[in-house]
């Protein structure tokens, strides 16, 4: 069944006529958005980081953070969305600054649990950069628990996956969850 099909007919099992005015275009619609809201499938991590990659001299650690994120729950296919902390600290090399934000795109345009995005996203790096190091932290809402369920609006999840010194230092750790909750101040 095409993706306009299975539209039509679960918009006839919640009992609405799909031929109405204002549901005759929405099967090509929803196709046309989830396409676009999974379009990290199609994309290759390291082809991504690699054509930004940079000899550097640089070791300390390097951050971006609030990187919004926009997910879709694989369980509910209900959107989730927050921001991802990420940091790692080089070992010969960095990558263009906006590879990151891209990087984390990427797996968030998947159907996801923010666990794996979580991880996804540090491994990737782990693998393209061979860094001492990486931290990253997502904090999110989920609508799959703010709008039925538990309807708990005001809750967010976090989550973080550490490798390398991140995980093994104590001290690296601290600093890196201290600058990822650290207020901006310009």
């Amino acid at each position: 069944m095409d993706m306009q099909a299975a539209v039509r007919a679960l918009l006839a099992g919640m009992g609405e006529d799909p031929d109405r005015e204002g549901l005759d275009k929405t099967p090509e619609r929803v196709e046309k958005a989830l396409k676009f809201l999974t379009n990290g499938y199609g994309q290759d991590p390291r082809a991504l980081i690699n054509e930004a990659l940079f000899t550097v001299t640089y070791d300390e650690m390097v951050i971006i953070k609030d990187i919004d994120v926009f997910s879709m729950c694989e369980h509910h296919l209900l959107p989730f969305y927050g921001k991802a902390h990420v940091a790692y600290i080089p070992n010969g090399k960095v990558v263009g600054l906006s590879k990151i934000p891209r990087l984390v795109d990427m797996f968030a345009r998947r159907l996801q649990v923010q666990e794996r995005l979580t991880d996804q996203v540090a491994d990737a790096l782990m693998q393209a950069l061979a860094p001492r190091g990486v931290g990253v932290v997502i904090e999110a809402a989920h609508f799959c628990m703010m709008m039925r369920g538990v309807e708990k609006q005001g809750s967010r999840t976090v989550t973080s996956a550490v490798r390398g010194i991140f995980r093994s230092d104590n001290r690296t750790r601290d600093e890196f969850l201290r600058l990822a909750h650290a207020p901006w101040q310009p």
